[in-house]
């Protein structure tokens, strides 16, 4: 059989080459739209306000019924201690995930059960609601802040295995840190927002009434020293273009202090990024945005900073 001549073997090495020289663009290129534009699979990630270094990840399902259990449970004037069993009882009945099916009938978030009273069915898959009725048979426990997890949320569920919300209790502790605004900048997520979501300001007004109430949209004047003003105005949220600027009361609200508000509120819009098309938020001089610094909270710049220290802006649908 004749040798292959000089010149078919160069241009097979040459078409080898070129293989290898595309592909290696191609991975590289890859790499830098996930850098640049946060298009990893979307995740979420909650640390420790301590120094111990533990964190939990999450998807960005389960970060915005997480956000919504607890935005729930502190516009009902609850303490922390109750968002805690209300997010280990869900990690435990559904993973944080609204499922449509269960144990006989139960469903959603708790795995309530419309035979058992706890609502028609389209009310248990409503997170809101089923929230809402989870902690409305909680505060009738005695003294369940200080009862063990287990105890407590055995004493609203009733299942059959009591003993398995305890594993969920560390995991709810730092969830409930960070969404109640007590751990500061410790939430995030990053990936590109889900492409069925609804986004915009108007879906983040809409949602945040959702999980908040209509107050959350507005501030009446607070106290000044040991004055009430006479005619206090109504500060809005504002929407200029892409963004939606809600305003932080300048007092301690039911769910602890000023600035303990605004995080929760931060925190809430960065678990709601992926479902809402958000880009960015900011408070208190710090900022989040989507993107390669995703998994960070940085140091606002420019006027912004002092601003921020009274508003949370967030920016959607860049």
């Amino acid at each position: 059989m004749p040798e292959p001549s000089p010149n078919l073997k160069r241009r097979g090495r040459l078409l080898r080459f070129g293989a290898a020289f595309v592909a290696l663009l191609a991975v590289a290129g890859y790499l830098v739209v996930q850098y640049l534009t946060g298009s990893a699979a979307p995740r979420c990630t909650v640390v420790s306000g301590e120094t111990d270094g533990t964190s939990y990840d999450f998807t960005p399902e389960q970060a915005v019924n997480a956000a919504t259990i607890s935005a729930v449970g502190t516009t009902r004037g609850l303490p922390e201690r109750a968002v805690t069993i209300a997010l280990a009882t869900a990690l435990q009945e559904s993973g944080l995930r609204n499922i449509e099916h269960g144990d006989r009938d139960s469903l959603g978030l708790f795995q309530q059960r419309p035979s058992q009273g706890w609502g028609s069915r389209d009310q248990i898959m409503d997170p809101t609601y089923a929230a809402g009725v989870f902690y409305q048979h909680l505060a009738k426990v005695p003294d369940y802040k200080e009862l063990p997890l287990t105890v407590a949320a055995q004493r609203v569920q009733r299942s059959g295995y009591p003993e398995a919300y305890a594993k969920h209790e560390p995991d709810a502790r730092l969830l409930a840190d960070a969404l109640t605004g007590r751990s500061p900048a410790t939430l995030t997520c990053q990936g590109r927002p889900a492409p069925t979501a609804a986004g915009g300001p108007d879906a983040v007004r809409a949602a945040l009434v959702r999980d908040f109430g209509r107050d959350v949209l507005q501030t009446a004047g607070a106290e000044v020293g040991a004055h009430r003003p006479s005619a206090s105005p109504t500060v809005t949220a504002k929407t200029a273009g892409n963004a939606v600027t809600v305003p932080v009361p300048r007092k301690s609200t039911a769910s602890g202090t000023v600035r303990q508000r605004g995080w929760e509120l931060a925190h809430w819009a960065v678990a709601n990024s992926s479902a809402l098309h958000i880009a960015r938020v900011s408070f208190d001089g710090r900022e989040w945005s989507r993107g390669g610094f995703a998994n960070e909270w940085r140091t606002a710049g420019g006027s912004d900073a002092k601003a921020a220290a009274a508003k949370v802006r967030i920016v959607t649908g860049e």
